[in-house]
């Protein structure tokens, strides 16, 4: 359950008309949430046919516009475009006059904060950096899970109180992040969300070529209790093969996976490796029964020393 306290309605600030510039999954999810705060989405602006389909379907009688129409009829205009597209986006918006002074602009990148918006900036536009930590489907699931959702909010500090507000509005929980640690912010989350993904869709792969018929059904619990303990717990909470020491258990997993699934030999050496490290500080790891895990682990199938022998930044006997 959240623990967002939603502000009174009299409390809120006034009704605001929304615009959507890049009908992505992202963009009519925050529009539909703000809708059911009282605001009022009127135009929004998609270039693809799927992008299209998506704000029909999610904001539905709201008409599909350029983004220089968008702007001219919203009050507050959510910039939901990837992050390389970002700053040439802001840029011509500010060239061709589309902003409008006063106007509120918010964009929902992880890696960029307020001042990828000082071209509107220096036209009197009001810019915001509202990043919503969560992965987005493109359906009206998404609205819910803005409940409780976290918001990497960067602003100029006269607009901070506005930009927490706005959040809230949507359900989430603004989290201050300042401008220099943007880039830090959201690669953190990437490692922690975007990397989940792969190696549980190969993990998934894997079992299905061991002979698992429901590979989700097994992994399921054992994910869920893994991520449990390590929100909960930390390093503490690392198990496994590599933080007991078992080398002949990590050799056998990387000859198997050279054999039936090469591609994910490096990925397994990798977080190997950072695993070890990790429990090695953390003294989970003997450091007796460290050497033989650093030889399997060196092993990178190509003669050279795999990347071993070199101290980590933790201190410890890590590798490059």
């Amino acid at each position: 359950m959240s623990t967002v306290q939603q502000p009174d309605p009299s409390d809120r600030p006034a009704r605001l008309t929304v615009g959507v510039v890049g009908a992505g999954r992202v963009g009519p999810a925050l529009a539909a949430s703000l809708q059911l705060a009282g605001h009022r989405p009127v135009a929004v602006s998609g270039v693809s046919d799927a992008s299209r389909r998506r704000a029909r379907a999610m904001l539905p009688d709201v008409p599909l516009l350029s983004p220089a129409e968008v702007l001219q009829r919203a009050d507050l205009v959510l910039l939901t475009v990837p992050d390389d597209a970002l700053p040439g986006l802001v840029a011509g918006l500010a060239e061709t006059g589309a902003v409008r002074p006063g106007q509120l602009l918010v964009h929902t990148s992880g890696r960029y904060g307020a001042k990828v918006l000082d071209p509107a900036l220096r036209a009197g536009a009001l810019p915001l950096a509202l990043h919503p930590a969560m992965t987005f489907t493109g359906t009206p699931v998404d609205v819910q899970r803005l409940a409780g959702c976290s918001f990497g909010v960067t602003a100029p500090e006269e607009l901070r109180l506005a930009a927490e507000a706005l959040v809230i509005e949507m359900g989430g929980e603004p989290e201050w992040i300042l401008e220099e640690n943007r880039p830090l912010y959201h690669a953190a989350l990437a490692l922690g969300a975007n990397h989940l993904v792969t190696l549980v869709a190969q993990s998934m792969e894997l079992l299905r070529a061991a002979g698992v018929e429901a590979p989700d059904r097994m992994l399921g619990p054992l994910l869920g209790a893994a991520l449990d303990n390590a929100l909960r717990s930390g390093d503490a909470a690392l198990t496994g093969p590599v933080a007991r020491g078992d080398a002949g258990t990590v050799a056998a997993h990387v000859t198997e996976l050279r054999r039936h699934a090469p591609q994910a030999v490096d990925g397994y050496l990798a977080m190997a490796r950072a695993t070890a490290d990790r429990a090695l500080a953390h003294g989970l790891l003997k450091p007796e029964l460290a050497e033989d895990l650093l030889v399997a682990l060196a092993d990178s199938g190509d003669g050279g020393d795999g990347g071993t022998g070199t101290t980590g930044t933790n201190g410890t006997e890590g590798t490059r």
